[in-house]
């Protein structure tokens, strides 16, 4: 892009929030224009703050990818919705994403009434709008509306990118004047071992069941560059129990062939190089209980 003058540049954070399983991190992947945090169906996916950087004109647009709020019940479920909260404190723009399909569910509610309780507004982003009618769609979006936080309402679909190119323009536009924050070429400040490591978890939760995502947890032990100019890649995945450990493995070993296949694939695109992707299983019962692992991905232990 063409220089842009110090005294003419814009850059700000814009916080993502909304309940778990709304589609914040593929609005955030869309908007970007690469993965940068991971997605799959099963809830509290994102289990940590992920920042997007998109260079909008004069402006760079910082969204931050926060894990899904709801009402927590474990150390690790306070941990991510305190860190959603942290997120949209310090951001100077927050965008609501809603499940249109849903509607205005309780834990959408209860997001709603925070803001207000902080004196926040936002802008609402009603999403996966191609699969709902456009009567019930305008009733929430009027519903919403009277509630009177909200400056703009923005109807899309995060997975077909419909209605993003109208979004964009206006994140820019109220991203306050100064200084950029990262090199114009970086979509993400996630380092590469952890990127890789959340590939993996996202390729296990797609190929795993209902129980095993709270369960487990990827950590990337070591990362080779080879001299032909591809990387080997050592990773755990850590479960917290001997009979998960067979569920994930799979008979035969099918289960653990098929997410690190996958996931060697996305990194090999991603990294634009060969990977050799070694996957081993361990047990470590209180993975979530180390104060260490929730330090790695900056959550507060103590929440």
């Amino acid at each position: 892009m063409n220089e842009v003058p110090e005294n003419e540049r814009r850059c700000g954070y814009v916080a993502v929030v909304g309940a778990p399983n709304a589609g914040k991190s593929t609005l955030v992947n869309a908007l970007v224009g690469t993965k940068v945090s991971i997605v799959s169906p099963k809830v509290q996916t994102t289990r940590f703050r992920v920042l997007g950087i998109v260079m909008a004109g004069t402006a760079q647009v910082i969204l931050v990818d926060t894990p899904g709020i709801f009402q927590p019940k474990r150390r690790l479920d306070r941990a991510m919705v305190a860190a959603a909260w942290d997120g949209a404190h310090d951001a100077e723009q927050i965008c609501l994403l809603i499940d249109a399909s849903k509607g205005y569910d309780d834990d959408s509610r209860a997001i709603v009434e925070r803001l207000k309780q902080v004196n926040r507004q936002a802008i609402l982003i009603l999403n996966k709008v191609d699969v709902v009618k456009k009567e019930k769609l305008l009733k929430l979006a009027q519903s919403l509306h009277e509630e009177g936080i909200f400056t703009d309402i923005f109807m899309v679909s995060a997975l077909t990118g419909s209605g993003l190119d109208a979004l964009m323009p206006v994140l820019a536009e109220r991203t306050p004047m100064g200084p950029w924050m990262f090199p114009e070429d970086e979509v993400s400040d996630l380092p590469q071992r952890l990127l890789a490591a959340e590939i993996t978890r996202e390729k296990a939760f797609l190929q795993l069941h209902e129980e095993l995502p709270y369960a487990l947890t990827v950590e990337t032990e070591s990362w080779e560059e080879k001299e032909d100019g591809s990387a080997r890649i050592d990773q755990v995945i850590y479960v917290q129990r001997e009979s998960q450990k067979g569920i994930v493995v799979g008979k035969h070993g099918h289960q653990i062939k098929a997410i690190g296949a996958a996931a060697r694939t996305e990194l090999e695109a991603l990294l634009e190089r060969r990977v050799h992707l070694f996957l081993h299983v361990k047990v470590r019962e209180d993975w979530q209980d180390k104060r260490s692992h929730y330090n790695e991905f900056g959550l507060d232990f103590d929440s």
